[in-house]
C-alpha cells in the first residue's frame, strides 16, 4: 500500500470523525442531563439535512449561509419535544421513555416520506464543492469544511459547558438534578436547554452533510447508530469522549475500508462496539 493512500485514509477518516462526534455529542448531552435515550436522533439529523436542501431550494441559501438558521429551527424543536413530551414521560418507567422517543422517530420518518416522497434529493453547486490537493493528497472541499465547521462547534460548545455559568449548572444537574433544584437551578429549563443545544449540535452536522450527500428520509439512520456506537464507545454523558470515539469511528471506518474491504468497515465498526460493551460499558471516559 502507498503512503499516499495510507494518508488519503486517515485524512478522510479524521473529517469524518469529527461530524460522527457532533452527532454523538447531542446524544451523549441529552443522556448525560436526563438519562434518556433519544432514539429520534437520526430523525432530527435528517430534519436538518431538509431544512438545509429546503433553504437552498426555496431561497437559494447555500447550506454554509443557512447554518444559522437551521440550527435555530432545530433548537426550537428541541425545546418543543422538552416541553411536550419529555417532561411528562421524565419520571416514567424506562420502556415508556424508549417507545415515546421510538414513536417519534417514526412519526418524524414518516412525516417526511407523506410530505417529502422517499426521493433522494441533492444540493448542487455548494459554495464548499471542488477537492484541494496537498502533495498527492485529494481532500474534497464540502468534507474539509463540514469536518472543520463540526470541529469549531464541538470547541464552542466545550467552552460553553466548561468556561460558563449556564454550562455549570448543566453540568450540575447531570451531576445531581435534586440537588442541583435544591441550590436554586431551574432544572427543568436546563433539561429544555440541553434539548436544545443537542438537537443543535444535529443541526450543525446535518447542514454540513447536505452539501455533499443525498437528503432522503431514511439518511438518518446509519448516522444514528453510529452516534449510539460513539457514545457507548466514549462514554454515555461524556462531551469528550464523543470527540475521542468519532474520530476513532471515523479511522476505523476508513482503514478498514482500506485494509480490508469497504463492504466489512461497519461490520468492523460494530465489532468494536460489541466488544466496548463487553469489556468496558462505561466507555472510555463515561460516567454510567
Amino acid at each position: 500500500m502507498s503512503t499516499d493512500l495510507l494518508i488519503q485514509a486517515i485524512v478522510s477518516g479524521l473529517l469524518m470523525g469529527l461530524i460522527y462526534a457532533l452527532v454523538a455529542v447531542g446524544l451523549s448531552l441529552i443522556f448525560g442531563l436526563m438519562e434518556i435515550v433519544n432514539f429520534a436522533h437520526g430523525e432530527f439529523l435528517m430534519l436538518s439535512m431538509f431544512f438545509s436542501f429546503w433553504f437552498w431550494a426555496l431561497l437559494g441559501l447555500d447550506p454554509l449561509v443557512s447554518l444559522p438558521l437551521v440550527v435555530a429551527a432545530l433548537a426550537v424543536i428541541g425545546v418543543a419535544v422538552h416541553y411536550g413530551i419529555i417532561r411528562h414521560i421524565l419520571h416514567a418507567p424506562m420502556l415508556a421513555q424508549i417507545c415515546a422517543t421510538f414513536g417519534l422517530a417514526l412519526a418524524i420518518r414518516s412525516g417526511a416520506q407523506l410530505f417529502w416522497t422517499p426521493d433522494f434529493r441533492s444540493i448542487t453547486n455548494p459554495l464548499s464543492e471542488g477537492r484541494i490537493e496537498i502533495s498527492g493528497i485529494f481532500i474534497g472541499q464540502p468534507q474539509l469544511i463540514a469536518g472543520l465547521v463540526c470541529l469549531a462547534a464541538f470547541i464552542v460548545l466545550w467552552l460553553f459547558v466548561s468556561r460558563t455559568e449556564t454550562g455549570l449548572a448543566l453540568q450540575a444537574t447531570a451531576q445531581d438534578r435534586d440537588a442541583a433544584a435544591i441550590v436554586g437551578i431551574p432544572t427543568d429549563r436546563m433539561f429544555a436547554l440541553g434539548w436544545a443545544i443537542g438537537l443543535g449540535c444535529v443541526a450543525v452536522a446535518g447542514a454540513m452533510l447536505s452539501s455533499f450527500l443525498f437528503v432522503f428520509p431514511d439518511v438518518g439512520v446509519n448516522f444514528a447508530l453510529l452516534a449510539f456506537v460513539a457514545v457507548a464507545l466514549g462514554g454515555f454523558g461524556s462531551i469528550m469522549g464523543s470527540l475521542y470515539a468519532g474520530i476513532a469511528i471515523g479511522l476505523v471506518e476508513s482503514l478498514g475500508g482500506v485494509f480490508i474491504s469497504p463492504s466489512y468497515k461497519s461490520l468492523i465498526v460494530f465489532s468494536l462496539y460489541f466488544a466496548v460493551v463487553l469489556f468496558r460499558p462505561k466507555g472510555i471516559l463515561g460516567r454510567y
